[in-house]
C-alpha cells in the first residue's frame, strides 16, 4: 500500500459528484471549464455527498446493506496496517461494493440527461421563472437567444429567422433564412448555423429600389438546397427575429369589409 491508494479511493468516491455536475450543466464550452477551481470542487463534493446518501439509503432498503464509515477511513489512512485490514474487509464484499459503485457511476451519468429534459419540458429555466436562479443554464447564452425558450408558453415562437451579413468577394451580402439548428466549437463560441429556405441579396440593393412596388421580392435571390450552413466567424452582423404563426380565419368568418 502507498499514498496513491487513498488518492484512488478518494477519486472513486468523488467521481459521481463530478459526473452529476458536468451532466446537469448545459455548457456551450467543451474544451476547458474556466469556473473557479474551488467552486468546481465544492460543487462536485456536494453532489457526491447527496449521491452517496441517496444510494446508501437505496442499497439499505433494497439489499439491507449498511455503510461502514470506519472501512473508508482506514482505506484513506496512510498507515499500511490500517489499509491492509480495510482492503481485506472490502475484498470480502467486493461483489456488492463493485455493483454499488458501477451502478452509482451509471446513474450519475444517465440521470442528468432526464433531469435536463425535465427542466426544459417544464420550463423551469425561463428567465422569469421563480426557479430560474436554480435551474437556469447560465453557461449557455446562445441557447436561450437562438431557441426563444424565454418567451411565455403561449407566445413561444414557431420560427426563428436569421439575417446575417457576409462579405463575399469584397461585397456585403445579406442572407436570410429559417434557423434549423446551431452548433458550437470546443471553446463555446457559436460555430455554424443551419438554415432553411435561404435567400440572399447584395447589401448595395438594400434601399435603392424600395419605392418600387414588388422590388423587395426582386432584390432577393433564393438559394437552391435543403440546408444552408452559415459560419458565424464569417458573419459581420447577425439579426434574430422570432415569428409566431397564427391561424388564418376561414373566408366565411370574415366580416363583409375584411379580406384575407
Amino acid at each position: 500500500m502507498n499514498v496513491a491508494f487513498p488518492t484512488l479511493i478518494l477519486f472513486l468516491v468523488l467521481l459521481p459528484g463530478f459526473l452529476l455536475r458536468n451532466g446537469l450543466k448545459r455548457a456551450e464550452r467543451s474544451s476547458v471549464d474556466f469556473s473557479p477551481f474551488g467552486q468546481v470542487v465544492a460543487t462536485a463534493v456536494l453532489w457526491a455527498v447527496f449521491a452517496h446518501l441517496a444510494w446508501m439509503g437505496l442499497s439499505y432498503s433494497c439489499f439491507s446493506r449498511a455503510f461502514e464509515p470506519s472501512v473508508l477511513m482506514h482505506l484513506l489512512s496512510s498507515v499500511p496496517a490500517s489499509q491492509t485490514k480495510a482492503a481485506q474487509a472490502v475484498g470480502e464484499q467486493f461483489t456488492w461494493i463493485a455493483f454499488y459503485f458501477v451502478s452509482l457511476f451509471a446513474a450519475s451519468a444517465i440521470l442528468p440527461i432526464f433531469a435536463r429534459r425535465a427542466i426544459s419540458t417544464y420550463r423551469l429555466d425561463r428567465a422569469d421563472s421563480r426557479w430560474s436562479g436554480i435551474f437556469r443554464f447560465h453557461d449557455a447564452p446562445w441557447y436561450y437567444l437562438l431557441s426563444g425558450v424565454d418567451f411565455p408558453e403561449e407566445e413561444q415562437p414557431d420560427l426563428v429567422f436569421i439575417s446575417a451579413i457576409v462579405e463575399v468577394a469584397k461585397e456585403a451580402v445579406l442572407y436570410v433564412g429559417v434557423l434549423d439548428d446551431f452548433y458550437f466549437d470546443s471553446d463555446g463560441q457559436l460555430d455554424r448555423l443551419i438554415l432553411q429556405n435561404v435567400s440572399r441579396r447584395p447589401l448595395a440593393r438594400d434601399k435603392a429600389s424600395t419605392q418600387v412596388e414588388g422590388a423587395d421580392k426582386e432584390r432577393f435571390y433564393p438559394i437552391d438546397g435543403d440546408y444552408f450552413v452559415l459560419r458565424y466567424s464569417e458573419a459581420v452582423t447577425l439579426n434574430v427575429q422570432y415569428v409566431k404563426l397564427t391561424a388564418a380565419l376561414p373566408q366565411d368568418d370574415l366580416l363583409p369589409d375584411e379580406t384575407v
